[in-house]
């Protein structure tokens, strides 16, 4: 379904923050994508929805190369990302942040989707015409993922879902995660949870300093203390896992 190849991208003044990574996510999977702060995770997921450009490399989308376009056309093919930090708009509610993410949904019912998300995320229901700045950050969570699922994707980008949320309502949106990915949605998910990213994937990269330095099935990196290194902090070696 997505394939990243070699991808190099840099900020101005030349800091190099994803240098050569390379990744594919199959139809159905959920794949994990750990690291340190500052290896380049989330530089990775901006650029394969259109919001930074790379300097080299390919992304691709269910064989189509969608390197250059513009964020507004990928999330029209299929792609939509859930973006760290929440960032919902918070001076409009709940029903009308669910309603922007909607937007590409031409000709389809978006009733339905809005229905969907509410089954998905009960307790935003009660919260409709509540301001978004309003809610709690468990429910903001709630309501990112539920604004990016609107537009109905093929394949869902997570940053840091559970970044700053206490543990009963990241047991929640986890569990959430995993019902979505049931319902057909392929997941790309960026986590700090090590461990619970990997209990719910079924692959896993580490990225380090830009680079994919360890890939493999979730259930063999949920031991490898290579994962434990980097997200230590430490430096690991690029190997084969």
């Amino acid at each position: 379904m997505l394939a990243v190849q070699d991808l190099h991208v840099a900020y101005p003044g030349g800091v190099n923050a994803v240098k050569g990574a390379s990744l594919v996510v199959h139809e159905g999977e959920v794949v994990a994508l750990l690291g340190s702060n500052g290896a380049g995770k989330s530089t990775l997921l901006n650029s394969v929805c259109g919001i930074i450009r790379p300097r080299s490399g390919q992304v691709s989308f269910r064989g189509d190369d969608i390197t250059r376009l513009p964020a507004h056309r990928i999330v029209g093919l299929g792609v939509s990302q859930a973006p760290e930090g929440r960032r919902v708009f918070a001076p409009l509610t709940v029903k009308e942040n669910l309603l922007l993410g909607a937007y590409t949904n031409r000709g389809r019912d978006v009733a339905d989707s809005l229905e969907r998300i509410l089954t998905l995320f009960p307790r935003l229901r009660d919260r409709l015409p509540q301001l978004a700045g309003t809610l709690s950050g468990g429910e903001q969570q709630m309501l990112a993922i539920g604004r990016a699922l609107m537009a109905r994707p093929k394949l869902l980008l997570l940053d840091e879902p559970s970044l700053g949320l206490a543990p009963l309502v990241v047991k929640a949106i986890f569990a959430t995660i995993r019902e979505v990915n049931a319902q057909g949605t392929s997941v790309l998910l960026v986590e700090q949870d090590a461990r619970a990213a990997l209990r719910l994937a079924d692959r896993a990269y580490v990225l380090d300093a830009g680079e994919v330095v360890l890939d493999g099935p979730a259930s063999a990196l949920l031991t490898d203390p290579r994962v434990e290194a980097a997200y230590l902090g430490g430096s690991v070696r690029k190997t084969d896992a």
